[in-house]
């Protein structure tokens, strides 16, 4: 017999998944994150689960691995010591940026400090034309001295190599690293034109220091942790999870870290779509609130939005446009500030504020004694009486609610002159609405109407909050999958190997014919399924897609052109590029049509393997029987006596009306009177609510 293995490092809690190949069954742990080894947790949270299951680690094939390190260590800034290769003439282009306010009005405006500093960023002879025509040769020598001040001089651990125009031609860039490895072979290199191949020199020149500034940590980490688990008996396949929601192995993902950037949440995307197929819901809001952060994702027609700009470490009140910019694809999410451990405060106005400071892991919530003070969310549910201390985790970890209480007095509801119950109240309140404003603009932004939809929550705070979210939002249907507490570790389990490369070639659609469209894409097909057949996958499935625009415009519309990644593949497709083109700029802006020349601006190939098989029909954990006791939780005005029911113990079709607690070891889900919930044949606990009422 044979498993599989998904784990997800959190900020606060680390998941874990194993699937039972054979008997289609899962079990599911948790445990706190470290986060001076995240590999701690990961080894000792893989052998408690496969002890307590009586599974030797030599039984399990695959084991996928989702991981917010990266993120974590640019927002920390606790990477790596890089220096920086710049054309000459350009050496301030990470300082300029993109020389705009993204906030007209404020005069508090903060942006975040390039990973590269300016003293350890050297000009380098050399000039590639926007069209690829090489108008100064590379000065060579002039490489090799400029990193050999960094290297002896500097202290530097990883090297950013970021041309202008390397998009169009990487040939300075290629020779640029191999005049740095021959002569510090030991030195982490990333160029730009490797790491994503897109124009636009400021982000593309963000995400390779992104890459250089991460690479070091990322390769130590992904080496304890090979070493650790073939010491444990490990002898599959381990595979890293990409913020596109594909998988890579780590060798790919040694090379490329800033791919990594929001592994492990893209997986719960992923696993929301997946439910979404199964359960023929095509459009979706997938809701995941954590220990930390709250995410949101759109699932439109079975599958999560992508895009190619992601932005890490907002500096400023999380708003757009005070991070840094990074160019890679990734799963289309919003972060807001809001999970368990957020921590609760009255501001300067009276009025009490949740996030986006965190309590993290450690020390954590007040309530965890383990030495934290200050009130969290966590600790506004505890006393609100949505979780209980005697099952957290289903009892391995015990919380305290005199703790809890007496720090919402002190941070909350003392400074604003509430009772505590109220204060606690308004707490979770406003990480409600919080949420709910967050998908609101998110969703309109998009162009994406969530009224009629579904929502798919999840996350160990995620079900506390899903409900009375939803009731804000107007949707009428909550989808609480089994294991929502460790969905992301889940998702890990279904994503496929995959990789995507994309380069930027600006050509007119009229200079060009199916021959040289072809020969285009072509070599783009080769480097990406080459990635997937030095991993295994013999067949990968390809698609292609073009960034497209009339002459003129700012900004384009990516278009997705049939074919099926064989060689002339694509040929036949170019006759309709202009149809193709015309119905997803119709499908975007309306009917309206320019006379205008097309504009390819970008190639992107994405080649991926099968989705993996998961379906299952248990969950071992738990106990059995439908109640376990009751309990008071407060619903606005007043204590409201409800049943407790152990989710495990729930039969498909069984019905669960309204006020109740649903707990599994991991996430307790709380319906408000009205509410109705009912067990489907994949295990789902699927709830109407009772009213649509509140604010769209």
């Amino acid at each position: 017999m044979t498993y599989r293995l998904g784990v997800d490092i959190g900020g606060t809690f680390t998941d874990f998944a194993l699937f039972d190949e054979g008997g289609s069954r899962i079990a599911v742990h948790k445990r706190l994150t470290t986060p001076d080894d995240p590999s701690a947790a990961v080894l000792g949270g893989a052998t408690a689960l496969l002890e307590r299951e009586n599974v030797a680690m030599a039984a399990v094939e695959s084991i996928a691995h989702g991981t917010t390190l990266v993120t974590n260590s640019i927002i920390e800034r606790r990477g790596a010591r890089a220096g920086m290769l710049v054309t000459a003439g350009f050496r301030d282009i990470l300082d300029m940026g993109f020389e705009q306010r993204y906030d007209l009005f404020d005069l508090r405006l903060r942006w975040p400090d390039p990973l590269v500093p300016r003293r350890l960023r050297r000009e380098v002879r050399e000039r590639i034309a926007h069209d690829g025509r090489v108008t100064e040769p590379l000065d060579r020598d002039g490489v090799h001295e400029a990193v050999h001040g960094l290297v002896n001089e500097d202290g530097i651990d990883a090297l950013a190599i970021c041309f202008l125009h390397a998009y169009a031609n990487p040939i300075h860039e290629e020779a640029a690293g191999e005049v740095v490895r021959e002569a510090f072979p030991d030195l982490y290199v990333s160029r730009s034109a490797g790491v994503f191949g897109n124009m636009r020199e400021y982000e593309r020149w963000t995400t390779a220091t992104m890459n250089a500034y991460a690479q070091p940590m990322f390769d130590r980490y992904v080496e304890r942790l090979e070493r650790g688990l073939a010491e444990s008996g490990f002898a599959g396949q381990l595979h890293i999870m990409t913020s596109s929601g594909a998988s890579i192995v780590p060798e790919t993902a040694r090379r490329f870290p800033v791919r990594a950037l929001e592994s492990g949440p893209a997986a719960g995307a992923l696993m929301s779509a997946h439910h979404g197929r199964s359960l023929a819901l095509p459009d979706l809001l997938s809701f995941d609130m954590g220990g930390t952060t709250a995410k949101g994702a759109l699932i439109r027609r079975f599958a999560p939005l992508k895009q190619y700009d992601l932005e890490v470490g907002r500096v400023h009140e999380f708003k757009r446009g005070s991070g840094l910019p990074a160019k890679l694809p990734v799963i289309d999410m919003i972060e807001i500030g809001s999970g368990g451990g957020s921590l609760a405060r009255v501001d300067e106005r009276g009025l009490i504020r949740v996030g986006p400071r965190s309590a993290g892991a450690d020390p954590g919530p007040a309530c965890y004694g383990k030495g934290g003070t200050g009130a969290t969310l966590t600790d506004a549910n505890v006393v609100l009486g949505y979780l209980d201390p005697g099952f957290f985790l289903g009892g391995e970890m015990r919380l305290d609610p005199i703790a809890a209480r007496e720090a919402i007095e002190r941070h909350v509801a003392g400074p604003a002159g509430l009772e505590p119950i109220r204060a606690a109240w308004g707490v979770h309140e406003i990480a409600n609405e919080d949420v709910a404003r967050a998908f609101r603009i998110h969703a309109s932004e998009r162009g994406f109407d969530y009224r009629d939809s579904s929502m798919v929550a999840f996350g160990g705070s995620g079900p506390v909050h899903a409900l009375a979210i939803a009731r804000k939002l107007r949707i009428p249907r909550v989808v609480f999958p089994i294991g929502a507490g460790v969905m992301s570790a889940l998702g890990l389990l279904v994503s496929p190997l995959g990789f995507e490369v994309s380069r930027s070639r600006r050509a007119f659609v009229a200079d060009l014919d199916a021959a040289q469209f072809e020969a285009i894409i072509a070599p783009l097909v080769d480097e990406a399924t080459g990635f997937l057949r030095r991993a295994g996958v013999a067949e990968p499935a390809v698609v292609c897609r073009l960034d497209m625009r009339y002459q003129g415009q700012g900004y384009e519309i990516e278009v997705t052109v049939p074919g099926d990644g064989t060689r002339g593949g694509y040929a036949a497709a170019f006759s309709r590029l202009e149809t193709l083109f015309r119905a997803q700029y119709a499908e975007i802006f309306a009917e309206t049509f320019l006379d205008e020349p097309l504009e390819i601006v970008s190639w992107k190939v994405e080649a991926a393997g099968s989705e993996a098989p998961l379906a299952y029909h248990g969950m071992r954990g738990g106990e059995r029987g439908r109640a376990k006791r009751s309990r008071a939780l407060w619903f606005g005005d007043a204590f409201v006596d409800c049943e407790v029911i152990d989710r495990y113990g729930l039969a498909v079709g069984t019905t669960v009306e309204g006020p109740a607690v649903v707990e599994e070891r991991e996430s307790t889900c709380v319906l408000a009177p009205g509410d109705r919930a009912t067990v489907d044949e994949r295990l789902n606990l699927v709830a109407e609510l009772a009213n649509r009422g509140g604010d769209a």
